[in-house]
């Protein structure tokens, strides 16, 4: 069991309903701005084995449609199997790098979009979508609510990852299949996220590949409408 993170005293607290207090509340906003997509900047020292079971557990916590809870968490710390996925993703992403238009490639390549082998562990977050029967209760119309699901648990870790003071990447340019095979990971489950953790030596200020020109944070204005879409959201007052 993993050591827990709430003290069973707060408990009571908690699901009264009210708001944090101000330090609780400034922790919850600082691990959401400060968390970083982290690639190239990670230290060899091994995770703690019970900061990694309050982070999945903390995954683990996240909401699921019907409460299926879709998720499963493989840990890869095998030097091999890291070095096996490193080479599927070299592969997918020199294909990548072809599809952008010509003036960007060379800016592409530049990056550093992994850090599987450097990050002292990786995890593979999955799908199982047939957990929760036929007929899952919130998904009978929306049937990618597992998947969404899913999704909030790798937020609910990475956010705990960066209260732990860990950083993690999450590598998306990876050709599932391949993946699969080499994890022994079933046809029938889904690769959500395949992510590189461990301890960083800094976190940047801003997201890197905004810092490198790649692209920058849109407006939030641009982003909000009120009631009917493209109905620019007007601020109160």
């Amino acid at each position: 069991m993993p050591e827990p993170i709430v003290s069973p005293e707060f408990l009571p607290r908690l699901a009264q309903g009210g708001p944090f207090s101000d330090a609780e509340r400034q922790a919850v906003y600082r691990a959401i701005y400060s968390r970083r997509d982290v690639r190239g900047q990670f230290e060899p020292d091994a995770v703690a084995d019970a900061v990694l079971s309050r982070i999945l557990d903390a995954a683990h916590h996240a909401p699921s449609v019907g409460f299926m809870q879709p998720w499963n968490f493989l840990v890869v710390r095998d030097a091999e199997k890291k070095r096996q996925v490193a080479d599927i993703f070299a592969r997918a992403n020199t294909e990548a790098a072809a599809m952008f238009p010509e003036d960007r490639q060379d800016q592409y390549r530049a990056l550093k979009l992994e850090g599987i082998t450097s990050a002292p562990l990786n995890i593979c977050v999955t799908c199982d979508r047939t957990r929760g029967g036929p007929v899952v209760l919130g998904a009978t119309h929306m049937p990618d609510m597992d998947l969404f699901s899913t999704v909030c648990a790798v937020q609910n870790l990475w956010l705990a990852a960066r209260a732990e003071g860990l950083g993690v990447g999450w590598v998306s340019i990876l050709k599932e299949a391949e993946v699969k095979a080499v994890l022994g990971i079933p046809d029938t489950v889904r690769i959500v996220a395949y992510l590189c953790v461990g301890k960083v030596e800094n976190f940047f200020a801003t997201p890197e590949l905004e810092q490198k020109g790649w692209q920058a944070r849109l407006p939030l204005e641009d982003l909000v409408f009120d009631d009917c879409w493209g109905a620019r959201h007007s601020k109160p007052g």
